[in-house]
């Protein structure tokens, strides 16, 4: 799988879907889940007051270089996150992040 079987580009945006796994020992993509066709993303954080969602939020944000943000699914594991920017440099930095898992 690719990112760009699990995303969506729109105007300004990439939206990127995603399923969070809390409390993992290392931060990063972790490939994809194919039944539910979503990103998997690791995060150190606990899933309390909105820490995994700023987790998720900064490691979009490092790994592209552009301001991400959760847009849905705040309070549950499966999300989408919003890439602002160029959607077509969010997606290839992406796909270079999760080919390296």
């Amino acid at each position: 799988m690719r990112i760009a079987d699990v995303s969506r580009k729109k105007e300004g945006c990439l939206e990127v879907d995603v399923i969070v796994s809390p409390r993992s020992n290392r931060s990063g993509p972790e490939g994809f889940d194919t039944w539910r066709k979503r990103l998997i993303m690791r995060v150190k954080a606990p899933p309390l007051d909105g820490r995994a969602n700023k987790e998720v939020e900064e490691t979009f944000a490092s790994i592209t270089g552009m301001r991400s943000a959760v847009t849905s699914g705040h309070t549950s594991r499966q999300k989408t996150v919003s890439v602002y920017g160029d959607a077509d440099e969010a997606e290839e930095a992406l796909d270079n992040a999760a080919a390296e898992r």
